[in-house]
């Protein structure tokens, strides 16, 4: 397959479960097993197995075609096993409607893309086309990416409230009812939030102390005073699949003038990016922007590191990125010239650390609108937890 930027007059061509992202965005009912969407200048099909073909017909504008009518029994009659008859019944379903020329993703299945390859079609991969189809989010996909911060909050709160209703223990370990406070447990608090409040679990940090600056990991072991804690973490919202992803950093007992001035930078860095942030502007400026506090304090950064030696101090990582129906979604917040648009869901998560010590990272979701944006959210970024009772 050759990946060429095409106009979006040709068909498009998606093949997996609505597990897929790119076949979530266009079919919303879970349907576990993988099927074909086909999308034309004159309307869109599915090819998919008799047992899904009722709950398909109820969505508006599509036209479903059942494997058997497409010669699946035919195929398995003369020996095929029922995959290849599968294979062959999706060919047929292309070729029915006369397609020559396509586009798909770049998951596309190569199995599928050889069949249709041998069949006389041609395909072409375009990534970006894909993404941009996403960026802008429908009313149904945006209400749901709310509900998924609500669970969020609940998580973050919930979290919060077992720091600060924890006692400090003789080494200073902190305690739950006798117990080691563990991430463990911190962890399985936020999904059973997450669950209360109509939500799955996307991902989860819950990490201490020097955990905190070691990418994406998920955090093990008990907690202790002084130390931060990084709750990063994702639902997703179980009836219309969008997702959440939101930080905050907390800390129990007294607080390190470090991790206070890593807080201070981390907020400025925040503040200077929502001035900034509108439609038309840059993955790139918006970058900059975010990295310039901790340029200013000395901090290393993406856009002050050595070129070709990884940095994992200061300011590592990149702002961020778009969110959707998965967690990571286009745009990358990093040195990319892609302009932000209006419908775009960001997650902005700068974040400032130093190895074997920790650091502090704090995360919105935020809707680009035309006049600007909208914060999604509203958890305190308090380094201080508090208890509460919210959302959990």
């Amino acid at each position: 397959m050759t990946s060429t930027p095409l106009a979006p007059a040709l068909p498009l061509l998606i093949h997996g479960s609505t597990a897929s992202a790119n076949m979530a965005h266009v079919i919303h009912h879970e349907v576990h097993d993988p099927f074909l969407y086909i999308e034309t200048a004159d309307g869109n099909h599915v090819a998919i197995k008799t047992l899904e073909v009722a709950r398909m017909q109820e969505v508006a504008g599509l036209t479903v075609h059942a494997l058997d009518e497409l010669g699946y029994d035919e195929f398995t009659a003369a020996g095929d096993d029922p995959d290849v008859a599968e294979l062959k019944a999706l060919v047929r379903a292309c070729t029915s409607l006369e397609i020559s020329e396509a586009v798909v993703p770049p998951e596309f299945p190569t199995e599928l893309a050889d069949a249709l390859r041998a069949s006389g079609l041609t395909l072409h991969t375009d990534r970006k086309l894909f993404a941009m189809r996403r960026r802008v989010k429908s009313g149904a996909l945006l209400k749901s990416v709310r509900r998924a911060v609500k669970a969020a909050e609940a998580g973050l709160a919930t979290v919060a409230t077992e720091l600060a209703n924890a006692t400090v223990g003789a080494n200073g370990g902190l305690m739950r009812e006798g117990q080691p406070l563990t991430c463990e447990f911190l962890q399985e608090q936020v999904r059973i939030a997450f669950l209360r409040n109509g939500a799955t679990d996307a991902g989860i940090i819950v990490a201490h102390g020097e955990q905190t600056c070691i990418g994406h990991h998920a955090g093990s072991g008990q907690v202790f005073e002084g130390e931060p804690v990084t709750v990063d973490i994702c639902p997703k919202d179980t009836d219309g699949g969008g997702c959440a992803d939101l930080t905050r950093t907390f800390v129990v007992g007294p607080i390190d003038d470090k991790l206070q001035r890593y807080f201070a930078l981390v907020q400025e860095s925040l503040e200077k990016t929502y001035a900034a942030l509108k439609p038309g502007v840059t993955a790139a400026e918006l970058h900059a922007i975010s990295c310039q506090p901790m340029i200013d304090a000395g901090e290393p950064t993406q856009l002050t590191k050595e070129p070709g030696k990884p940095n994992i101090e200061g300011y590592f990582h990149s702002l961020g990125h778009g969110v959707g129906i998965e967690v990571h979604e286009a745009p990358s917040l990093n040195q990319n010239p892609e302009a932000i648009v209006a419908g775009d869901v960001l997650a902005l998560e700068p974040g400032c650390y130093q190895q074997g010590f920790g650091g502090v990272r704090l995360e919105d979701n935020v809707l680009v609108t035309e006049e600007g944006y909208e914060i999604l959210c509203d958890y305190p970024y308090d380094l201080t937890p508090v208890a509460t009772t919210r959302g959990r």
